[in-house]
């Protein structure tokens, strides 16, 4: 019979945790140069330089300027404040796009009734007018549900915890079971 202490091990890191955990070292690295750049928001610049490293196919372009602002600041103040990354896996769409995913949904879903519980017609989609974006992780949009009305960002579907709109700053939109209840 030993007499040592049972001692239960760490949890073991895994990989998103240590690209996280790197991302907010860069960012901090990246603040000296972020100053030079912009010196009026350099921790934002700076959040935004290692995020943009740590999920290298976001794309920005086509959001309004409104909701691209309120998306920067945002990802700036989750990282900064809470350590918290949230990254972009879809933003603007063009209407073809749009219109593409529509259709492959309608194929897989049966009707257009049962497709718009998950995409919305070019005509009614706020990708297309380039309010909308779809985060990850599901930790960056739990914060972005929790801090984002400050910003003007909501998540605004039930079924959807990625999709999120910018309505700007003051009541916050109802939300929504699904697409299908929405109306251009």
């Amino acid at each position: 019979m030993t007499t040592e202490p049972f001692v239960v091990p760490a949890p073991a890191l895994t990989r998103e945790r240590v690209l996280a955990a790197l991302t907010r070292v860069l960012a901090v690295l990246l603040v000296p140069f972020a100053v030079l750049r912009n010196p009026a928001h350099p921790l934002r610049v700076a959040a935004n330089w290692a995020l943009s490293l740590r999920f290298p196919a976001e794309d920005l372009r086509g959001l309004t300027g409104a909701t691209r602002s309120a998306l920067l600041a945002a990802r700036s103040l989750a990282l900064w404040r809470d350590g918290q990354l949230v990254g972009v896996t879809s933003g603007y769409r063009d209407p073809a796009r749009q219109l593409s995913l529509y259709r492959r949904e309608v194929g897989r879903a049966g009707s257009p009734c049962a497709a718009r519980s998950r995409v919305l017609p070019p005509d009614e989609s706020a990708h297309v007018r380039g309010l909308a974006v779809d985060v990850r992780p599901r930790e960056g949009a739990l914060w972005l549900e929790r801090h984002g009305a400050a910003l003007g960002l909501y998540r605004i579907y039930d079924n959807e915890w990625w999709h999120f709109e910018y309505r700007g700053a003051g009541a916050a939109p109802r939300r929504l079971p699904s697409p299908r209840f929405a109306s251009a």
